[in-house]
């Protein structure tokens, strides 16, 4: 599923972004409640509607996908899967923001071998 970045197109939709917190401080897509992977938070669930969309992206999509199966597995019925995760957001030209929510170029990669596939120009990419 792809979600353009006008605002009205997401109404309604909830973003989680299945990176780690050091990686979404660096930025993220606007309105993404940070989930993590590595010590992801069913307590995070409880207050949301389980019938609204539900949209998850990570840096190239294996975290998210994890992440999108627990959510199905916890009663979400409408779960997908960003396509290309944040770094096709990015190549795309869709913005982010940092950790004080204004618009930054940069993107943490994960690391420098996955970094290669962030390919916008422009873009600063973060490994720390």
């Amino acid at each position: 599923m792809w979600i353009p970045c006008a605002g009205s197109s997401r109404k309604g939709v909830i973003i989680f972004d299945a990176r780690e917190p050091a990686e979404y401080a660096v930025s993220h897509i606007e309105g993404a409640i940070n989930c993590g992977y590595d010590h992801f938070d069913h307590a995070l669930l409880d207050s949301l509607d389980k019938s609204r969309p539900v949209v998850v992206y990570c840096s190239i999509g294996y975290r998210s996908e994890k992440i999108a199966q627990k959510l199905t597995a916890a009663g979400f019925s409408n779960v997908s899967n960003l396509y290309g995760s944040i770094f096709e957001w990015v190549n795309r030209g869709y913005p982010v923001v940092d950790a004080a929510g204004r618009a930054t170029p940069r993107i943490h990669t994960y690391n420098s071998a996955w970094g290669r596939w962030v390919r916008r120009a422009g873009v600063k990419k973060v490994t720390r």
